[in-house]
């Protein structure tokens, strides 16, 4: 449930028109920045690689060899040098993967970013990227999409619930255009964005995702992110048994790299930490990847592992990169120059990363099998593809993001089955090793906790009546706490007073068993009037404990009275029972007593 705080509670906000409209809007200015984003990465990739002044880039395709030669290690430390300058001069929001940032300003912060981190990330990962640090281009646009959409919910007199549904509508967005998946846009803001899933919230999102994806479109086609050749029918059949028992193995080792991806990086990013110059840090930590580049290079031909890294992935889809020597030192190297790259300051996400480690995870299992199995038909592309979404789904805890995105970014639908089996064997595996994913590990050392899950809200829809404590009685205000107390005691911890004036409600007093211990003679003798809360509101019988509560914590009441239902001024003998904030929490246990266990669920 959103409230706003007190100083926004008379806000109105926009309606769900107005919301829906705005939601088009970052749909259509994030699909353009994604647009210009690429071809910013483009540019600089360009300049550093090919000493070119060109946006003509295909990240799909492998780099010619660069004119610089063994300089070419030094591409990344240099680009570094401009992403350190940008980051701890304006924005030091834009450092890392940017994901992280986005969900602790929507849990912690009411969607508040400020707008310099979209002009300052744009500009740290374009340089990030393009000079071959190995991170992802979907994490800066997520970051960028939530910065317009905090924004423009900055700009219009608007709800928090309504500024952190515009900044999950611009994540969405952002990882829907980038990749031209908006199903997958819309799953991603809903897993890992919102806090309230609901038509208020899902409208806004979907509508920006589907603009962002229409935009994108246009300028850049309507091809699936990665092409995937036709997946032979091998004699294993897709559906066997036998098959997704195989898959599932996959899912396990995918399970087991998320989990040394999560730590690696965590465990680098506290390494790097220890070097105090934000220059000398970045500089090491690039230098190494620049190296590795390098060297794969000179033994394969290519440079494999930097920037995004998709010529690779399409490589090992297409059937290009067969070997099983090699698909597992792409796995180790990208893995390790991820963590270099990212725990040493560089701008970047890491959906790409997962994507190229579960590929060559996947592909290195399925040349594994044909290499023992030669006849048995199993195919490579398949595996990989397979592997890609599990890495994915592991280190995220976004499964159903995982499944669709690799889904609409390969157009296959023959392996969704044994996509679905190998993702949740992987969130299992992971979840079992780490309790935080790739994301929330980073919040978690800020002791920042963000929610395993979400349940559905059963308790806000409980009628008052259901609610209500009715161990109360009805007392005149002019009656002394002595003379009640001797003649009210009984049994029970606690009794609420429902003080009168005549036969109207005076106030609500909650008598301890404290209180029933002898008093002095002045304190016997002040009347219940006096001692009366008035911080209290009324509720009918069949009223909603969403509207109680939202009632009693814009009024800053402690209590409510609940009355009859039909009562306008309601009466003493109307009074039905008593709610006090214990009893909210109580109906807050209760409602989740079905979903408890033994462990958070991540």
């Amino acid at each position: 449930m959103f409230l706003p705080n007190r100083r926004e509670a008379g806000v109105h906000g926009a309606g769900l028109l107005a919301l829906s409209l705005l939601g088009v809007v970052i749909g259509v200015i994030t699909g353009f920045g994604a647009i210009l984003f690429r071809m910013l990465i483009s540019v600089v990739h360009n300049l550093f690689f090919l000493g070119e002044l060109s946006t003509a880039y295909d990240a799909n395709v492998f780099t010619s060899p660069s004119p610089w030669g063994a300089a070419i290690v030094f591409a990344p430390v240099l680009g570094g040098v401009v992403v350190t300058f940008l980051v701890t001069r304006y924005a030091p929001e834009a450092r890392g993967h940017g994901v992280p940032e986005v969900m602790d300003a929507v849990f912690y912060n009411e969607g508040r970013i400020r707008p310099a981190v979209a002009a300052v990330k744009s500009l740290a990962s374009a340089f990030s990227i393009g000079s071959g640090a190995s991170v992802g281009r979907e994490g800066p646009i997520i970051q960028i999409g939530a910065s317009l959409g905090s924004t423009i919910g900055g700009l219009v007199r608007m709800q928090p619930w309504q500024r952190i549904t515009l900044v999950a509508a611009g994540a969405g967005a952002g990882i829907a255009a980038t990749f031209n998946t908006p199903i997958g846009g819309v799953l991603f803001a809903i897993e890992l964005m919102l806090p309230e899933v609901s038509v208020r919230t899902f409208l806004p999102v979907a509508l920006a995702t589907g603009t962002a994806t229409w935009i994108s479109h246009i300028y850049l086609g309507m091809s699936p992110a990665f092409l995937l050749p036709n997946l032979p029918t091998p004699e294993l059949h897709a559906t066997s048994l036998v098959t997704l028992l195989l898959y599932a193995g996959l899912g396990v080792l995918a399970g087991l790299t998320a989990t040394a991806f999560i730590r690696g990086l965590h465990a680098s990013e506290g390494v790097f930490a220890r070097i105090g110059n934000p220059y000398a840090r970045h500089a090491l930590g690039t230098f190494g990847v620049g190296v590795m580049i390098y060297a794969l290079f000179l033994w394969q031909g290519h440079y494999f592992v930097e920037g995004v890294g998709y010529s690779t992935v399409q490589s090992i889809l297409l059937g290009g990169t067969p070997a099983l020597s090699l698909l597992s030192v792409l796995l180790v190297a990208k893995l390790a120059a991820t963590c270099l790259s990212l725990g040493s300051g560089a701008s970047g996400g890491v959906f790409s990363p997962s994507l190229f480690i579960g590929a060559a995870l996947g592909g290195a299992v399925a040349a594994l099998l044909i290499v023992l199995f030669p006849h048995a038909g199993f195919s490579l592309p398949a595996f990989a593809t397979v592997g890609m979404a599990a890495v994915v789904g592991g280190g995220t805890g976004a499964a159903m993001t995982a499944v669709t995105m690799i889904f609409e970014m390969t157009r296959n639908y023959e392996i969704v089955m044994p996509m679905i089996v190998a993702v949740a064997v992987s969130v299992g595996v992971r979840r079992v090793l780490s309790r935080e994913n790739i994301y929330t590990i980073k919040l978690v050392a800020r002791r920042h906790f963000l929610p395993k899950s979400l349940h559905a809200s059963m308790f806000l829809v409980r009628r008052a009546v259901e609610v209500a404590d009715r161990d109360f009685v009805a007392v005149p205000g002019g009656q002394s706490l002595g003379a009640c107390l001797r003649t009210g005691e009984s049994g029970g911890d606690t009794r609420y007073l429902v003080v009168a004036r005549g036969q109207r409600i005076a106030g609500v007093l909650r008598v301890s068993t404290i209180l029933r211990h002898p008093l002095d003679s002045s304190g016997a003798g002040t009347p219940l009037g006096t001692l009366a809360s008035r911080r209290y509101t009324i509720a009918h019988e069949n009223d909603i404990m969403f509207d109680v509560i939202r009632r009693m914590w814009r009024r800053g009441a402690s209590m409510t009275i609940v009355v009859r239902d039909g009562v306008r001024v309601p009466h003493i003998s109307d009074v039905v029972g008593i709610i006090a904030k214990e009893h909210v929490a109580d109906s807050v246990a209760e409602s989740i007593r079905p979903y408890e266990s033994a462990q958070p669920m991540v």
